[in-house]
């Protein structure tokens, strides 16, 4: 050893200097041959090592999200094939059927038998179930228009780049503005949101893709009811009563403490079926359900959620109860017409008898104020009380006659002491206006097609939007109907939008033009491709369409945009077009759209949830948050797509308000 170290003095600083040199470098390199080292050497900037051993660890934590397609809490005894077994059906629909009789034919439940396969070898760099030409993989630039929840929505912001704003507003759905401070809960900020949600993978490595059969008829109703009965065993177990269920959390949202939810949910459990589901919900309505509360409420969202909930189950079950309810409720709403233009507050006290505009200003939103009208007016005729009908008229009779509307288009905000339209010159059929046309349409069906003013503003309308706001994508030439800001035209199309192929066929099949049912073909087709050209399958809050054949694709979807929240409005036009064209097309549609909700938005204890991003099947980022029209709405129409019961609510006997209710339609008054 000393003689090395004589060896060693001898050497030149230089000669030294290079050994050292030298033997660092072979530290280094045998320290990165060790893998277990170099996964912390490396970071793990690698996306897919980070997800695997994300994966792993995380499952501890939350293991909540599950994306084989049919798996359920319970376990049920597979039915033995047979025939369609027709839906139990009030007097309204079944003449046989007594008024208090519950349907006491029902399928038996049944789960798909689908194992959890092995882990498969993880590969880097690839992405599953991508869906769509490479050029729609893409990532786009931050949208100049911020989507969100229906409640939690954050005010719209016009201009690419622009901030949130700091206070975070609740948005209705449809985009009726609520008070922050109605909320029993603030918003969470964007930090609190992903520190509330781990990043989890819906569609988690640990599972291999299942190949699932189309089904016959009787075998897509019965997922459909599967689908439900899960959703239902979330809320039940986990928000009982409340608005709103918390999937991921396994907890509760409340918005105005009405049990939101569960009254969606009354019509559906009824066509479906599901009779123990119903006795249960219809015992919670009977004991618990009061509106004597001193809690803002809003009047557009009360109106066709509990409203229209209520007069659809007393028509389809003749339950005398329901009716009493929808009374008590109309009579508490009614303060909020006792404006100086009877233009109606937004919000209204239910417990006090008193009503208000958002703070914020004392504009209400055009749908909100016309998109109530099949319910009240229903109402009337129910109670013979013509209050309920005399208010909802008059706000149709001032807008039909105002003045800043654009060959039948309307602005979306009106004034509730002018009544005057405000914020002229922008028009959409996306939020603040969509219900507007659509319940222009209804009311005319409804009140036996007596109404020509109703139907002079819809024809109007559908030339306007034809006029204006339809265009063609460059690739491919899909039909969308674009936004107009002072004349300049935005190829925005929100998924709100998806209602109108619907609404056009629907006025179609009433007699009016031809060319209504065209567009509605390739309008369906549209919103089709909004969810096939996804990866995961599902629709984007909002798209925008390119108009160049240059770039090469048709569909962009930008960051802020990414989100669904289990929305309808395809669904719902699905169900329109195969009514009156029987094209199985459109069947197959839902059934792809009823597999990507549930292989990315299913929970595994019960419910499923809104999701932040569309474009990441791998990580579609759960929200947690059930919204109550996936069961009032989605649901029902998806299961209504796959009934072969042309009877079944029969749309020459009864018209769906906004939420999915069905109201009758009313004999035509004599000539």
């Amino acid at each position: 050893m000393l003689s090395l170290f004589r060896k060693w003095k001898q050497l030149s600083r230089l000669q030294r200097s290079l050994i050292l040199f030298l033997l660092a470098l072979l530290l280094i390199f045998g320290l990165l041959s060790y893998p277990s080292i170099t996964e912390q050497w490396r970071g793990l900037s690698d996306r897919e090592d980070w997800l695997e051993l994300n994966d792993r660890e995380v499952k501890t934590i939350l293991p909540d999200v599950k994306s084989v397609l049919g798996q359920a809490a319970d376990k049920a005894p597979a039915p033995v094939a047979g025939p369609h077994v027709e839906p139990a059906l009030g007097p309204a629909l079944r003449p046989d059927v007594g008024p208090d009789v519950v349907p006491d034919s029902v399928v038996e439940p049944r789960e798909p038998n689908i194992p959890i396969l092995a882990k498969p070898p993880t590969k880097k760099k690839t992405f599953p179930n991508k869906r769509g030409p490479p050029s729609l993989q893409k990532d786009g630039n931050i949208s100049d228009t911020v989507g969100g929840e229906k409640q939690e929505q954050d005010v719209v912001q016009d201009g690419e780049g622009e901030e949130e704003d700091k206070e975070k507003k609740i948005v209705s759905w449809r985009g009726a503005m609520i008070e922050a401070d109605q909320a029993t809960e603030p918003p969470p900020s964007a930090d609190e949101k992903e520190a509330a949600v781990p990043r989890v993978p819906a569609n988690p490595a640990n599972t291999v893709p299942l190949e699932v059969s189309t089904g016959t008829t009787v075998d897509r109703l019965e997922a459909v009811r599967d689908a439900f009965r899960h959703a239902w065993k979330g809320y039940k177990d986990y928000a009982w009563g409340h608005d709103e269920l918390k999937p991921i959390s396994k907890s509760f949202g409340e918005w105005f403490g009405l049990g939101l939810t569960l009254i969606d949910s009354l019509d559906t459990m009824w066509i479906m079926g599901l009779k123990e589901e119903f006795a249960e919900a219809k015992n919670w309505v009977e004991k618990e359900l009061s509106f004597n509360k001193n809690v803002d409420v809003n009047l557009f969202e009360t109106t066709i959620r509990v409203l229209g909930g209520l007069l659809s189950t007393f028509h389809l079950t003749g339950d005398q109860l329901f009716l009493d309810k929808a009374k008590d409720l109309g009579s508490k709403l009614m303060p909020a017409f006792k404006t100086p233009s009877k233009i109606p507050f937004s919000d209204v006290n239910i417990g006090k008898g008193t009503a208000h505009p958002p703070r914020w200003t004392s504009d209400s939103t055009l749908a909100e104020v016309t998109s109530i009208q099949l319910e009240f007016r229903e109402l009337s005729r129910l109670t013979q009380d013509p209050q309920y009908q005399e208010v909802a008229n008059e706000v149709m009779r001032l807008v039909h006659k105002l003045p800043g509307k654009h060959d039948g288009l309307v602005p979306m905000f009106i004034n509730t002491n002018s009544g005057q339209f405000t914020h002229k010159g922008v028009f959409t059929l996306g939020a603040r206006a969509d219900s507007y046309y659509e319940y222009l349409l209804k009311q005319w069906i409804q009140g036996g097609k007596a109404e020509d003013d109703l139907l002079e503003d819809y024809l109007q309308a559908v030339e306007g939007v034809k006029k204006h706001l339809v265009r063609q994508t460059g690739a491919s030439r899909l039909t969308f109907v674009g936004e107009l800001s002072h004349n300049r035209f935005n190829p925005k199309m929100d998924h709100l939008v998806c209602f109108l192929p619907g609404t056009l066929a629907l006025g179609a099949h009433n007699g009016l033009p031809g060319d209504h049912m065209d567009l509605a073909v390739e309008l369906t087709e549209t919103c089709h491709q909004m969810y096939k050209q996804m990866e995961t399958g599902l629709s984007p809050e909002i798209v925008h369409f390119s108009l160049q054949a240059s770039d090469g694709r048709d569909v962009v979807v930008k960051p802020a945009d990414r989100h669904n929240l289990l929305r309808p409005e395809t669904v719902e036009s699905l169900f329109y077009m195969y009514r009156f064209t029987k094209e199985t097309k459109y069947r197959d549609w839902g059934w792809d759209i009823l597999q990507s909700f549930n292989n990315y938005t299913k929970v595994s204890d019960g419910g499923y949830t809104s999701i932040n991003n569309v474009r990441d099947p791998v990580n579609p980022g759960p929200r947690d948050k059930m919204e109550s029209f996936f069961l009032g709405e989605t649901l029902k129409y998806m299961y209504l797509l796959f009934s072969d019961d042309m009877e079944l609510l029969s749309l020459d006997k009864y018209i769906f308000n906004t939420e999915a209710h069905p109201l009758p339609i009313w004999p035509s008054p004599p000539k």
